[in-house]
């Protein structure tokens, strides 16, 4: 199995397993492959440090001991920015958790969803939460009519629980 870390044009990074490194150009090449964030079909691989093998620690032998290296120049300490991934998978993890919370607390009314705002808005449906896809023409509508409305891209991969 092969584990390849990925991003998408947006920045946002997970992982891949693949069978091969065929297997996964044999995928990308096919468009097969999309950010589970934004559902964004333009992926990338990032560099991924390859997979020690370790067994020998586990059997008692010990790896011959490396030879004494001739003695070095000190080394100057550098500087260097952090990474801002971490930041950046927090926010994925709160943007994951708001879209959960969404799917769980409205009904999906899919193409539907101007004509149900407005049947909710004038009184003629029950009061609730719904989510759907509406054109841009609809939307205005919407707020012109006073209907207050979000936008919120669900990725494509979200039409099952969060893992």
């Amino acid at each position: 199995m092969l584990v390849l870390n990925l991003s998408c044009t947006h920045g946002h990074g997970f992982e891949g397993w693949f069978g091969s490194g065929d297997d996964y150009e044999s995928q990308q090449q096919r468009k097969l492959l999309s950010c589970p964030i934004c559902g964004s079909e333009q992926i990338t691989r990032l560099p991924s440090a390859p997979r020690l093998n370790v067994s020998h620690l586990r059997g008692g032998a010990r790896p011959p001991e490396p030879e004494e290296a001739p003695a070095a120049k000190p080394a100057t300490a550098t500087a260097v920015a952090a990474p801002a991934a971490p930041m950046n998978e927090q926010l994925q993890a709160q943007w994951l958790k708001a879209v959960a919370h969404v799917i769980k607390n409205t009904e999906d009314v899919g193409d539907q969803f101007a004509e149900e705002a407005r049947r909710i808005h004038y009184g003629e449906a029950e009061l609730r939460g719904i989510r759907g896809s509406a054109t841009a023409d609809d939307t205005a509508a919407l707020l012109d009519e006073g209907i207050e409305v979000a936008q919120l891209p669900l990725p494509v991969a979200r039409k099952g629980p969060v893992q």
